[in-house]
């Protein structure tokens, strides 16, 4: 399997939600050291939109050779599955993270004096208040994201007006 389409499973199987989704989460930030690298390649469509768009929408001397609608459209449908996506994915950690954070403060609570507890319990506030901050950048990547296709596409595509 090529590293794209591990990738790409990795990020559907990321996408589903539940527990599961969360236990590949926090395995994977392991591995890939942290979970920023993690959230990186889950927005490379984002990262290497303006290649895409200047890669595969025509200028105007090259209008008649490409279907510049049909690429626009499909573009538009990646950036969407990928927007949701990371979404759905940071959203659900957030929520699971938020369950661990609670169960912990009531552990403390009852023990005052287990210092690991405490340490744990700071680890997840830290983690809970990053992935937080990530819904803020999610929509700067997103805006911007938006803005270039908008720029490029407009003439060649109209997103449904539902989205």
């Amino acid at each position: 399997m090529n590293t794209c389409l591990y990738q790409k499973h990795i990020i559907g199987l990321l996408a589903t939600g539940g527990p599961f989704s969360y236990w590949l989460w926090e395995y994977l930030s392991g591995y890939l050291r942290n979970s920023q690298e993690l959230l990186k390649v889950m927005r490379t469509i984002d990262d290497r939109i303006v290649h895409e768009l200047n890669t595969t929408v025509p200028t105007a001397s090259f209008a008649g050779k490409i279907d510049a609608s049909q690429t626009c459209k499909q573009l538009y449908e990646s950036l969407m599955e990928a927007h949701a996506s990371r979404d759905r994915v940071i959203k659900n950690c957030i929520a699971q993270t938020s369950a661990v954070v609670k169960h912990l403060r009531e552990e403390r609570e009852k023990n005052l004096d287990d210092l690991t507890l405490l340490k744990q319990l700071r680890k997840e506030q830290t983690k809970l208040k990053w992935m937080q901050s990530e819904l803020n950048v999610e929509e700067v990547v997103n805006d911007r994201s938006w803005k270039v296709f908008n720029e490029r596409c407009r003439i060649h595509f109209k997103p449904p007006k539902n989205e």
